[in-house]
């Protein structure tokens, strides 16, 4: 199966590929048309015939609906239609609901109830509206749902829920998925995710330039290593060692490692011994941060993890005083709460979302928006850590990341991804990059773990993890049915 497409298009970019595909040979029944009989095609492979009704909107997505309903009538299957109102005169959806001469019944609650499977053809991704009413009260009875684009009331560019959205348990896109496809809780709800190819020109993306991503091999590269490598060709990594918490530090510092760092020390002004017990090869110094600073080789350092409030706020202002790479994380959004301006010239910030309110005030609806004003604010590339990671760089840039299963979420993971990030800077990858590929790698190495995973076994696996990243990037990434 062929990777999936990594541009992520907002419903109003989605709107701009619409309008363009006309003046480059495809015009706009074409596109319905590919539209409704791909998501009949996703229905027949799916499912057995069974009693279908399509619930058709006013708009384009009805329009998608009715040709849908046209192409499962075509192979026998019982269907009939539920307008919510008519399209609009001329329009393209107008012309679909046309040629759909089959059975038409109430938009209502009983009829949903009486289908055994219910096509929400109702509202598409750039609704602007809550969904509320009779929309509402026959999408909530029906028992089985496909949702053409996204279900409808979950809002493509946030993934948030605009009143009342159903649960899915298949959606069928076209062309590019869209962030609210990703992003929680609209991934949720749309169950089973079909992207399908729809014949849209995909040279439409040179003039809509999009700028999200779906985070994945093939947006980055990882590093490679040369035949004559050294350990100090592969970088140096120093994390800074707490006096308590010392598992956090020493999990950092092995993700570092193990990503492929070639030389790797804890900073332990404190309980030196306990982290010298940690594994041979990791190096502990008891040296004054200061000290340390004067070894020009020393450019990526890790400042959070297990630090403790009091040490960060100590140590933070120092390391960026010194113009080093550093991945801020735990400890330092406390001790700057209140304070993002003091996170300024931080190469990456890996917030998980209490962390971030607490720095950054509150995210509101929409974590794409409020992670890239955070990395505007703070010229640091922004990692929103959670189920559904966002990624934001300064220059406007983000990424949306759905490889993470949720038996990642355990004490200590986050520190391991601060030490991926940090070795991954360490062997010259940009800090947007970095951030990406280690975002996806933890991901990974937890799918390789498997259910029942605890924050050590994520180690061994992120030799396999890299392995696979690898292997990913040497196939092409085109547009096609893909499923997430």
């Amino acid at each position: 199966m062929p990777p999936p497409a990594l541009e992520l298009l907002t419903p109003e970019e989605m709107g701009r590929a619409d309008s363009l595909a006309p003046g480059l040979g495809v015009p706009g029944p074409v596109l319905m048309d590919n539209a409704g009989r791909a998501v009949a095609r996703a229905i027949r492979a799916k499912y057995r015939p069974c009693r279908v009704l399509v619930l058709a909107g006013p708009g384009n997505n009805g329009g998608d609906g009715y040709v849908a309903a046209r192409y499962l009538a075509q192979e026998g299957w019982p269907i009939c239609v539920a307008a919510l109102g008519p399209p609009r005169a001329g329009s393209d959806a107008a012309g679909a609901a046309a040629l759909w001469r089959g059975p038409m019944v109430p938009f209502a609650p009983a009829e949903a109830e009486r289908a055994d499977l219910v096509v929400d053809a109702v509202f598409g991704a750039g609704l602007t509206r809550d969904v509320g009413g009779l929309a509402a009260e026959t999408l909530r009875a029906a028992r089985r749902i496909v949702a053409v684009d996204t279900p409808s009331g979950v809002d493509g560019g946030t993934g948030q829920v605009r009143g009342y959205a159903p649960q899915a348990d298949l959606t069928v896109t076209f062309f590019r998925l869209k962030p609210g496809h990703l992003l929680l809780p609209g991934r949720d709800l749309c169950g089973e995710t079909v992207l399908a190819d729809i014949g849209m020109p995909t040279s439409v993306l040179h003039t809509i330039q999009p700028t999200v991503r779906l985070n994945a091999p093939g947006l980055w590269t990882l590093p490679s290593l040369q035949v004559g490598a050294h350990k100090y060709s592969r970088g140096h990594v120093t994390v800074l060692g707490g006096a308590d918490m010392t598992g956090a530090a020493t999990l950092a510092a092995d993700a570092a490692r193990r990503v492929g760092a070639g030389l790797v020390t804890i900073a332990a002004s404190a309980r030196a011994d306990v982290y010298r017990s940690a594994a041979p090869g990791l190096l502990v110094s008891e040296a004054p941060l200061e000290t340390l600073l004067q070894d020009g080789r020393r450019r990526v350092w890790v400042c959070g993890p297990g630090l403790g409030t009091e040490a960060a706020r100590r140590s933070l202002p120092v390391l960026l005083a010194a113009g080093r790479h550093v991945v801020a994380d735990a400890d330092v959004f406390s001790a700057f709460a209140d304070n993002p301006d003091a996170l300024l010239g931080a190469a990456v910030l890996t917030p998980h979302e209490g962390e971030f309110v607490r720095c950054f005030g509150p995210i509101s609806d929409n974590r794409l928006s409020a992670a890239r004003a955070a990395a505007v604010r703070t010229g640091a590339v922004v990692l929103l850590k959670g189920a559904d990671t966002v990624i934001a760089a300064p220059d406007g840039r983000a990424a949306i990341n759905a490889s993470a299963p949720p038996w990642l979420a355990t004490a200590g993971s986050g520190d391991v991804l601060a030490g991926l990030i940090a070795g991954l800077l360490a062997q010259g990858m940009a800090a947007w990059d970095a951030a990406c590929a280690a975002v996806w790698l933890h991901g990974q190495a937890a799918n390789l773990a498997g259910p029942g995973l605890v924050v050590e076994d994520l180690g061994r696996h992120i030799a396999p993890a890299l392995a696979s990243g690898n292997a990913a990037t040497t196939k092409p990434n085109r547009s096609g049915r893909d499923r997430l």
